[in-house]
């Protein structure tokens, strides 16, 4: 499966998608929302999760998180909001925008895959 993970920081992008390709998933990283919608548009339905920083320069998580739920073509795409806002306000306001999930950084490797494994079964 392709999950596509978004995040403008290279290193949280290199340790998720590591993680994503050691449960047997291709990882395909995005730096920000722009290439993130761009990669959405180029690979549509082939996508089967997306994995999505809340702050990012540009269009941040939520933005993006909104324009894919606004668009019929990407509806069905599960994404997980992750971000260092671990307020129940943020959480909510991503669960009521679409996310199917939220993980607040810092995490282990252990609870990204465990939350993984629970989406993709």
């Amino acid at each position: 499966m392709k999950v596509i993970v978004a995040d403008d920081s290279l290193v949280m992008r290199k340790i998720i998608t590591n993680i994503v390709e050691s449960l047997g998933h291709e990882g395909i990283p995005a730096p920000n929302g722009e290439q993130l919608l761009a990669i959405l548009n180029q690979l549509g339905e082939e996508v089967g999760l997306v994995l999505l920083d809340w702050n990012m320069p540009g269009v941040n998580g939520l933005e993006a998180l909104k324009a894919i739920q606004s668009n019929p073509r990407f509806q069905s795409i599960p994404v997980v909001m992750i971000s260092t806002e671990s307020e129940d306000s943020k959480v909510e306001e991503a669960l009521q925008a679409g996310a199917c999930g939220y993980l607040a950084k810092p995490f282990t490797p252990e609870k990204l895959s465990a939350k993984l494994k629970d989406i993709l079964k």
